[in-house]
């Protein structure tokens, strides 16, 4: 007895776009690797795609220019891939923490506090500091600085990131002694 198998392309291709499926295969026997692990390590992957679409879109943005010098589009090539070195970095280093701590992170999303994610993007945790101000009043020769509290979403990013619990509360302490000096016009 034999059994021929013969696949129908177009019946296969119409299918998939109708119900959004891919098919996945993989050269590892079943019993090194379940479903479930495949599954898994797929969604895990690394796509060097991901830092290119970061590059062409937020927050990086490479849009159309007109550099004429040689030297300046090698450097603003360098330092926006320094700056998606960066987000990279800063990604890595908070998804290898929650792995390590077998948590997730939740308050991420705006409209649903609650969800939580094991995988969040560098972009998503920079929004979370948005609204953070340092103000400095000045009377006389006096100048008293402060700084807006730390969330609790934010205290744990900084945390995950490895800073210690104070690094930010003394930026208050500091602020006098930093080399730019912002002011009214």
């Amino acid at each position: 007895m034999s059994l021929s198998v013969q696949v129908n392309a177009d019946a296969m291709a119409q299918a998939e776009f109708c119900l959004g499926w891919h098919g996945y295969v993989t050269n590892q026997p079943a019993q090194q690797l379940s479903l479930e692990q495949a599954v898994l390590a797929y969604r895990e992957e690394y796509l060097i795609e991901c830092g290119f679409e970061r590059l062409k879109g937020r927050p990086l943005s490479v849009s159309p220019l007109q550099l004429t010098s040689e030297q300046r589009v090698k450097g603003l090539f360098r330092l926006l891939s320094l700056g998606l070195h960066v987000l990279c970095l800063l990604e890595y280093q908070v998804r290898s923490q929650l792995a390590e701590q077998q948590q997730a992170l939740a308050g991420l999303y705006a409209g649903n506090p609650k969800r939580t994610t094991r995988r969040p993007t560098t972009e998503a945790m920079l929004k979370a500091f948005k609204g953070l101000h340092l103000t400095a009043l000045s009377q006389q020769a006096r100048t008293v600085y402060h700084v807006t509290p730390l969330s609790t979403l934010q205290e744990r990013i900084l945390a995950l990131l490895g800073f210690p619990s104070a690094f930010y509360s003394t930026l208050a302490l500091h602020s006098g002694k930093l080399t730019f000096k912002m002011s009214a016009p």
